[in-house]
């Protein structure tokens, strides 16, 4: 790794196998970052859901069909792409797992538990792009 490189991008293919993959590249620019456990923990988690979630929902899990992670690196900012190959779907529609009709639901809680981590969260191009980010706080 670059010592002053603030750009990443990776492209794996839409397999479960890949998320411990997904978990060492962000744990070593959590490291790079020098992130505190916190900060790491929670980018890691968010991370691993929104790849999770284009591996499975959006591209079906078709080995094919590539997932794109990008990593922007900034002093007091880490944002993060995740695109898949999906067709998208319309994040407004999906239900509040706190509701007492989800509560026992066993999925539908990555993109709560991801806007819970993250400071900023932003969906494009039909739902099959995620943009998110966390600010540094030394």
């Amino acid at each position: 790794m670059e010592k002053n490189k603030k750009y990443f991008k990776y492209k794996i293919s839409s397999t479960r196998d890949q998320l411990p993959k997904v978990e060492k590249i962000t744990s070593s620019l959590a490291d790079k970052m020098k992130l505190n456990d916190e900060q790491k923990d929670n980018l890691s988690i968010a991370v691993t859901e929104a790849v999770g979630n284009a591996i499975v929902h959006g591209n079906k899990e078709d080995a094919k069909k590539k997932v794109t992670l990008e990593f922007y690196l900034k002093k007091n900012k880490i944002t993060v792409m995740v695109k898949d190959e999906g067709n998208g779907f319309n994040p407004d529609s999906l239900s509040n797992p706190l509701e007492p009709e989800n509560i026992m639901k066993e999925s539908g809680r990555g993109i709560f538990i991801l806007t819970s981590l993250m400071d900023q969260v932003k969906f494009s191009e039909k739902g099959t792009k995620i943009i998110f980010s966390m600010k540094i706080s030394a």
